[in-house]
């Protein structure tokens, strides 16, 4: 049985990239029939990342790697045979480009993005603005009045107010096909954003991760507990909220850690344009 077969993985439509993907997915397998597979792949097969200068320098390393390759490649050759594929190309980083590194002081880690049309925009729970709010983040709204006693607004969703003040809206998955939920979480995406959050958690102090739903919580492995504040909860979405997410006062309870380091709070208040 082939590399290909094994993956299950069709490249249809794109027979010109099917020696490169049977390369990566060989050494996604541990082939060990191929030596030094990615010395003859054209350049055009990886990816020019286009991201926030502090955060391209602390990952350049992760930008070379074969699951990286993987990962370019699977998206070219699904753009290539006609799939629409979430959130737009210049928006796949865009949580990094709204929050540098330096400015990082809080994560909200999601799983990936919205795969509807019109809502991704690369930032976790975030919609762009004119996009009415998800339930998962109404749900979000509704602790922060409750929390905060702030008013949130009913039909804005834009929470790159938040990513500029310090938050990190991180899905573990940077992409998704249109309609299909989750269709991009086995081809390399958490091996990237693993490696994020082992970078904040090696090189920051202090930083609050909020951990909502198993999911997320799975990643406290990746995290120096010691040095950092862990607040967990459940998930937001109309399936688990009542199973502890309302109630948690993790906004009020993330300022007050940042304000016991000495760091501007979060203003969670959204201002509609």
């Amino acid at each position: 049985m082939s590399a290909l077969t094994k993956c299950n993985f069709k490249p249809t439509g794109c027979p010109e990239l099917y020696p490169f993907v049977k390369i990566v997915l060989a050494v996604r397998l541990k082939t060990s029939a191929i030596k030094r597979p990615f010395v003859h792949l054209p350049k055009s097969y990886y990816m020019d990342v286009q991201m926030e200068a502090s955060w391209k320098e602390l990952l350049k390393h992760e930008f070379t790697k074969p699951y990286f390759l993987e990962i370019v490649t699977i998206l070219k050759m699904e753009r290539a045979a006609g799939k629409t594929i979430y959130p737009p190309g210049p928006l796949i980083f865009n949580a990094f480009n709204q929050t540098p590194f330096d400015k990082v002081k809080v994560v909200i880690i999601g799983q990936d993005p919205y795969h509807n049309p019109g809502q991704a925009h690369g930032l976790s729970f975030s919609v762009p603005a004119g996009v009415k709010p998800p339930p998962s983040l109404a749900n979000i709204y509704k602790e922060i009045r409750t929390d905060m006693g702030i008013e949130m607004p009913v039909e804005y969703g834009n929470l790159t107010r938040w990513a500029e003040q310090g938050v990190l809206l991180l899905n573990a998955m940077l992409t998704v096909r249109a309609n299909e939920p989750a269709s991009h979480a086995k081809i390399g995406w958490m091996n990237f954003t693993d490696a994020v959050i082992e970078k904040i958690s090696d090189q920051k102090n202090g930083v609050v991760f909020l951990l909502w739903g198993k999911f997320a919580q799975e990643k406290q492995v990746l995290i120096d507990a010691t040095k950092h504040f862990l607040l967990k909860a459940a998930h937001p979405s109309p399936f688990s909220v009542d199973k502890g997410f309302y109630g948690c006062r993790h906004f009020s309870k993330t300022n007050e850690l940042l304000i016991q380091q000495g760091l501007t709070p979060i203003n969670w208040k959204l201002l509609t344009p």
